[in-house]
C-alpha cells in the first residue's frame, strides 16, 4: 500500500542508494533532504536502503535529526499531521539489543495511530517488531529544564500504547544515527484507554506484552530511565536545543519496557498493566 503522506514521485527523483556518499561536498540542506527523500522513497516502496551512516560515515546526530525534520516536513506537505513525539531506547534492554548507550526521539504523525484493537498488516513493513510502553496526553506545554515533578504537573492522561517499530535499512544491524534519521524507527502507535493520572507510581507498573495469549516480554516502568516520567524530562530538554518543546495537548510515548518482539502475521498482541487499560493489536 503506498501512504499518500510520503509520495513524492511528482516531485522529484528519488535518489539511489549510495548515490551521494560524501555530504560534506554539497551545501547542507541539499544533502539532508536528499536523504530525507531517499528514506521517505524507501519506506513507500518497501525497499531497504544502506543505512544512512555508511553511506555518510561523517554523519553526526546533530545532522540525523535535521535529516529526520526534513523527513517530517515531507510528510507534513503530504498532508500528514504532527500529534506528537516518541522516546525511543529509554531501558537497558532496548539499548543493548540496538547497541546503543542513550535515548534519541521521533515524531508521532496522525497517519501512525491506529485505535485500541486495531488491524496492520505486516506486508507494509520491512522489518516489523513491537513494544509496550507507557504513553502520556499533555494538559500542559513542557518546555526548557524541566524536572520530573514538573512533567508529572503538566499530564492530563496516562494509557499503554503498542508501538510498531520498522526500519527503512531492512536490518536492525544499525546505529544511533541511522535510527535517528529514520525518524527514531517509528511506523505506528496503537493507544489504549487513557486515564487520568493517579496516585500510583507508574515506575512500580508491571507491562506485560502477550502474543496470541501467551506472555512474551514484560518489564517495570521503572526500566524506562529510573521512570516513564523521566522520558519526558529527557525530550523537553532535548527539544529545547532546537528550539522547540512539548505542547498541551501532545501525544509523548515512553519507550519500552523491555527489548522489542519480532511481529508476524495472524497474531494478536496485547499489552496489560494492573492499573492501565489494556492495549490490543491485530496483525494480519
Amino acid at each position: 500500500m503506498t501512504h499518500p503522506d510520503l509520495d513524492t514521485r511528482s516531485e522529484t527523483t528519488d535518489p539511489l542508494p549510495g548515490q551521494f556518499d560524501c555530504p560534506e561536498a554539497r551545501p547542507a540542506a541539499r544533502w539532508i533532504t536528499e536523504e530525507a527523500r531517499l528514506l521517505a522513497a524507501a519506506q513507500r516502496d518497501r525497499r531497504a536502503v544502506t543505512p544512512s551512516a555508511a553511506r555518510h560515515p561523517r554523519l553526526t546526530l546533530a545532522d540525523a535529526y535535521r535529516v529526520q525534520a526534513a523527513g517530517i516536513e515531507l510528510r507534513v506537505a503530504g498532508g500528514a499531521r504532527p500529534v506528537g513525539h516518541k522516546v525511543g531506547l529509554t531501558s537497558q534492554a532496548m539499548q543493548a539489543q540496538m547497541g546503543v548507550a542513550e535515548p534519541d526521539s521521533g515524531v508521532l504523525l496522525d497517519r501512525m495511530v491506529l485505535p485500541d484493537g486495531g488491524e496492520l498488516d505486516v506486508g507494509e513493513f520491512l522489518a516489523p517488531r513491537v513494544e509496550a510502553e507507557i504513553a502520556f496526553r499533555l494538559g500542559e506545554d513542557l518546555c526548557g529544564g524541566v524536572d520530573t515533578a514538573t512533567a508529572r504537573g503538566a499530564v492530563a492522561q496516562v494509557l499503554l500504547a503498542l508501538e510498531v517499530i520498522d526500519t527503512r535499512f531492512g536490518s536492525w544491524r544499525i546505529g544511533l544515527v541511522d535510527s535517528v534519521a529514520d525518524n527514531a524507527s517509528c511506523a505506528r502507535v496503537v493507544l489504549g484507554e487513557a486515564v487520568a493520572p493517579s496516585e500510583f507510581e507508574l515506575a512500580d507498573a508491571q507491562i506485560v506484552l502477550d502474543v496470541d495469549g501467551v506472555p512474551t516480554a514484560a518489564g517495570a516502568g521503572r526500566a524506562v530511565l529510573g521512570d516513564p516520567l523521566a522520558a519526558l524530562v529527557w525530550l523537553a530538554r532535548r527539544l529545547e536545543e532546537f528550539g522547540g518543546g512539548l505542547r498541551a495537548g501532545d501525544l509523548v510515548l515512553a519507550g519500552a519496557v523491555h527489548a522489542s518482539v519480532e511481529l508476524r502475521a495472524g497474531t494478536e498482541v496485547r499489552a496489560h498493566c494492573p492499573h492501565l487499560p489494556a492495549v490490543h493489536l491485530r496483525v494480519r
